[in-house]
């Protein structure tokens, strides 16, 4: 007996949608451990996935890499999830006879774009850290470099190349119908491109983490709260204006009083 296309397709829909929120609860779940131990340093510095506070070391490098990709994971696949979703349906619809492997790369292909990210962010964590710039509890201990951040997040929040990125990945549609390459090689490189657009529209506003707190759990929630509704509602176009607007006007107060004082 063969199968039924409509059930096939909405068990494949319903296999997706597990997947990712088995990605996304996995990512949170470990944020909120990390963020835990760093509350409760007594435990904290026994952890495994915890590095040192100063003086790292190869595998604190490793340690803080794992928890920059996860974080990107949890904050970022949210937002990333209609386009994933619409890329399963059509893999399906299109009779494509790999159509779970081709879901699995095209995720793929969109974290490794954002793990590539996390590597420049460790770097730069290390480096900040080194100068003191950034304490060892992971928050920006310059108000001069947490003004900079602010001010250049909010200036590129108003530029066309983040609007343009953000239009690409406010259209799952006319990304795929753009985009569409067929097999697993084709998935893994639309997953990158998209992750590229995704980058091209978030990367600053990922860094504003040095300022808020990289382990600080409202703002984390905050931020990537921000990049699903800019993502995701209508008229996005003016959030994120004025997203843009209050980071100038947080970034100029911080360089100001940083000044005056």
């Amino acid at each position: 007996m063969k199968d039924d296309p409509a059930t096939s397709f909405a068990g494949d829909r319903a296999f997706a949608i597990a997947v990712l929120l088995a990605l996304c609860g996995l990512s949170w779940a470990y944020l909120l451990y990390f963020a835990w131990g760093m509350a409760h340093m007594g435990v904290g510095a026994r952890m495994a996935i915890m590095p040192r506070m100063v003086s790292w070391q190869a595998v604190d490098v490793a340690l803080v890499f794992a928890m920059w990709a996860i974080m990107m994971i949890a904050m970022m696949l949210p937002s990333a999830a209609p386009m994933m979703l619409l890329f399963a349906a059509l893999s399906r619809k299109l009779r494509e006879p790999r159509s779970r492997g081709e879901f699995f790369t095209f995720v793929g292909g969109y974290v490794a774009v954002w793990s590539g990210f996390s590597v420049l962010a460790t770097l730069m964590q290390w480096g900040l850290l080194e100068a003191r710039l950034v304490s060892p509890m992971m928050q920006a201990s310059s108000p001069s470099l947490s003004g900079v951040l602010l001010l250049a997040a909010g200036l590129y929040q108003l530029t066309p190349l983040k609007q343009a990125c953000l239009a690409r990945c406010r259209s799952p549609l006319a990304f795929l119908t753009a985009e569409w390459r067929k097999g697993l090689r084709g998935a893994f490189v639309m997953g990158v491109r998209h992750g590229l657009f995704c980058l091209g529209c978030c990367w600053l506003a990922m860094l504003l983490l040095f300022v808020l707190g990289i382990m600080n759990v409202v703002w984390i929630v905050v931020l990537a709260a921000f990049i699903l509704a800019e993502k995701t509602l209508p008229g996005s176009r003016w959030l994120s204006a004025t997203g843009g607007f209050v980071f100038i006007l947080w970034g100029v107060a911080l360089l100001l009083g940083n000044t005056i004082g």
